[in-house]
């Protein structure tokens, strides 16, 4: 199963992909992680971005690239990998689909979780004022204007990717905004949803074959019982006849006799 992970940030993406790694067997591909790894196993992309870092730009897409093929060509990624924070952009995206068509392989689904900004800068305001009334440490992050930037920069660069796997037919969208374990199911019901159809086509043809037997029993009764019908009809019409045959001498005899008598008659008037 390979799987990508859309939304912006807060929207709870680590989470949800680690448990699709406990639920599936996968492996979580962070591209942050990545390039960390490849940094200290030396690898010639690993050295290659680790001079671009050093030098405090952005690591190009291709080193990115890659860094992923190295990754999913590892042992432990055969079984499947859900993508977390790659692709951010369209020709991101476009160079993976490459990336996987080179490797006979293809995505099955691009689950983005839909928020509510508004919400997601309340919820990060609460945290940081509970957080720094029991005394805590404040992670950089843990800032309205740090998240309203990253909130833009997603807005600009990554939200068009909905639009481009929709495109493809590969976007499921899930409420993010729902409890954890409600958007864990409802994730689970979008990748589990294509083996349902399935039985029920199997179910409709079942019950098309019962109506079938049983439609077909009835044509056999109802022709049975015409057939019996039609036996005992042909019996009937023979009695009828026969009885018919019977009678007519008598009816022809009385009426010679009836003609006989009034011959008869007119002769005696005459004489």
């Amino acid at each position: 199963m390979r799987l990508i992970l859309l939304g912006p940030p807060g929207a709870g993406k680590g989470t949800q992909a680690q448990r699709l790694v406990q639920k599936h067997g996968i492996v979580q591909l962070s591209t942050g992680d990545m390039l960390r790894a490849a940094v200290a196993a030396g690898t010639p992309v690993g050295l290659r971005a680790k001079s671009i870092m050093e030098a405090g730009q952005l690591v190009p897409d291709e080193v990115v690239v890659a860094i992923i093929a190295d990754r999913i060509d590892q042992p432990d990624a055969k079984r499947g990998f859900v993508l977390d924070g790659f692709p951010r952009t369209v020709p991101q995206a476009q160079a993976l689909d490459r990336l996987l068509a080179e490797r006979g392989l293809k995505l099955d689904c691009v689950l983005e979780l839909k928020v509510d900004e508004g919400i997601l800068l309340k919820r990060i305001e609460t945290r940081v004022a509970e957080m720094a009334a029991r005394g805590e440490k404040l992670r950089a992050d843990d800032n309205p204007e740090v998240l309203k930037g990253r909130l833009a920069a997603y807005r600009a660069q990554t939200a068009p990717l909905a639009d481009y796997y929709a495109g493809l037919r590969q976007l499921r969208s899930v409420d993010g905004m729902a409890p954890i374990d409600v958007v864990t199911k409802a994730i689970n019901g979008v990748l589990g949803g294509g083996a349902a159809p399935k039985a029920k086509p199997a179910r409709r043809k079942a019950k098309a074959k019962t109506k079938a037997k049983t439609k077909s029993k009835t044509k056999s009764k109802a022709a049975k019982g015409r057939a019996a019908k039609g036996r005992g009809r042909p019996a009937k019409a023979k009695t009828r006849k026969s009885a018919r045959k019977a009678s007519r001498p008598a009816r022809t005899k009385n009426k010679a006799g009836r003609r006989k008598s009034r011959g008869r008659r007119r002769l005696t008037k005459v004489r």
